[in-house]
């Protein structure tokens, strides 16, 4: 207990001394993560879409190498982001393009490691939102792709129209769970020295020594942070599902004038039932019949 509480007031000497620049890392790493989550997710879906586009082998032989190389190269770069370390891609993309271009791409200055740092960021979350919205395609029923194919409208208007909405709400927790990781994976940013949430821990412990009370201080921040973003997904998720109280529809005009509906209340113009009749059916539909009642 006595030393919970020294670890305490540590915490509380770091943070009354140290906060603007804890808050500014955070503020950093919640910039970068939200900026990368959101290009990395345009990425991704249109790696997705490229890798679902079917053909046939009566396409023509252009379409099908096209198609195949797009795949090819689509896959290539998904297996090199996903199989390497964010830290390594951040070394190459930072310091190697200048060293391959004998320094005709640079990131110089402050600007510079901000815009290293969601190349860096984005096309490591692309790389896994590519085989998200893929997978997120191909679970959607193929009956309803023929279905679209059926009423005429293209592969464009199938995709855009009927596939995409539902794909993106079955891929929403994949989303999330990237953002969070974003988060976290920032932190490997030092290494290009960009100034987030971690690099002002590792600053102040450099100046203090104090390791493992600002160490506590980076924890609560970090999961407060993803505390935060889980709930807001939370509620994203909710929205897209919309309300779940509603009442089935009573009366459809189109059937009403087929003269095929039976109104609870009033019947039909060929309804010769007694208005018990027609009572008792309507207080089947206000509290449900059992199978065998109907």
């Amino acid at each position: 207990m006595e030393k919970l509480m020294e670890l305490v007031q540590d915490v509380v000497v770091l943070w009354s001394k140290y906060y603007p620049m804890y808050l500014s890392g955070i503020k950093n790493t919640i910039i970068l993560a939200v900026v990368a989550t959101v290009i990395g997710c345009g990425i991704g879906l249109v790696c997705g879409i490229l890798n679902t586009i079917p053909y046939s082998k009566n396409a023509s032989a252009p379409k099908r190498f096209v198609l195949k190389l797009v795949r090819a190269v689509v896959r290539v770069y998904v297996e090199v982001f996903r199989g390497t370390p964010m830290v390594l891609q951040a070394v190459f993309i930072y310091y190697g393009l200048p060293y391959f271009t004998d320094g005709q791409v640079s990131f110089s200055g402050n600007s510079g490691i901000w815009l290293a740092s969601i190349i860096v960021v984005s096309i490591n979350t692309g790389a896994y939102m590519a085989e998200s919205v893929r997978g997120g395609i191909i679970s959607i029923d193929p009956g309803q792709t023929e279905g679209a194919m059926a009423i005429g409208m293209t592969h464009v208007q199938t995709m855009t129209s009927v596939i995409l909405p539902q794909a993106i709400r079955n891929i929403i927790p994949q989303i999330g769970n990237n953002f969070i990781i974003n988060i976290k994976d920032t932190s490997v940013m030092f290494i290009i020295s960009f100034t987030e949430f971690f690099a002002a821990h590792r600053y102040i412990v450099g100046v203090n020594n104090m390791y493992f009370p600002s160490a506590a201080i980076e924890m609560v921040g970090y999961l407060t942070m993803t505390l935060i973003a889980s709930f807001a997904l939370r509620l994203v998720e909710k929205l897209m599902d919309g309300s779940d109280s509603y009442q089935l529809v009573q009366e459809d005009p189109l059937v009403m004038t087929a003269g095929t509906y039976s109104h609870p209340d009033r019947g039909t113009p060929f309804d010769e039932r007694s208005k018990e009749g027609r009572e008792r059916t309507r207080q089947g539909l206000k509290h449900g019949r059992t199978r065998g009642e109907r």
